[in-house]
């Protein structure tokens, strides 16, 4: 990738398929990683194969399938995980019961909390949260300001996430794309949390004239 933007690796991970992103600069090899939903032993493997200095662990929501690593990310690299409060609140209290009839853990707390317009820093490179809830009430995405998205469980490759799980509104999901997640440029790159579509990443252009979803939400 353009070294004007941050190289994007991505590791499908843990029962569900998560795509868990290390995005990082090239230069200074300090990273983030997004969404470590499961095999953290792959995920540090690959970030010592690449000589990666992570600094956030970062969720886009805090369903368990996008944050069970966590716990063994966090002891293994002493890096903070960092969530939006109304998932962090959410998902501590009633919110987790569902997933752990699944068979999954319980959440890990977040070490911080952010909110819409928080930034972190990596290198030469951020990530700004946009705050897109609907999927969960804290659910985001962050976007490095000029062309990558990462969109977690609320927009997908020809389809967008479910409102129906605890604490979901389809309805405000689909209000947040529209709102928040259209009007970013057409090139921007959407790096979806799972791999559902017929590509493993779009673009917000393409989603706009090809997804079914949006097509009927416009």
């Amino acid at each position: 990738m353009d070294k004007k933007f941050p190289e994007v690796e991505t590791l499908v991970v843990g029962p569900l398929a998560v795509c868990c992103y290390l995005v990082y600069d090239p230069e200074t090899l300090e990273g983030v990683v997004i969404d470590p939903g499961g095999d953290a032993r792959k995920i540090l493997s690959r970030v010592e194969a690449l000589g990666l200095k992570i600094k956030w662990i970062l969720g886009t929501h805090g369903h368990a399938d996008h944050v069970a690593a966590v716990g063994e990310l966090r002891d293994r690299l002493s890096v903070p995980f960092a969530l939006h409060r109304d998932d962090d609140e959410f998902f501590r209290a009633e919110g987790a019961s569902f997933f752990i009839s699944w068979g999954f853990p319980p959440n890990p707390p977040a070490d911080e909390t952010f909110e819409e317009g928080a930034r972190f820093t990596f290198g030469n490179f951020e990530l700004q949260v946009i705050h897109t809830p609907g999927h969960s009430p804290g659910s985001v995405c962050f976007y490095d300001g000029k062309r990558l998205l990462f969109t977690g469980d609320t927009l997908f490759v020809g389809a967008v996430g479910r409102g129906d799980l605890p604490g979901g509104d389809y309805f405000q999901m689909m209000r947040s794309i529209k709102e928040k997640l259209l009007v970013l440029p057409e090139d921007t790159i959407v790096f979806p949390g799972h791999d559902y579509g017929d590509r493993p990443t779009s673009t917000i252009g393409r989603e706009k004239r090809a997804n079914p979803f949006i097509q009927e939400g416009l």
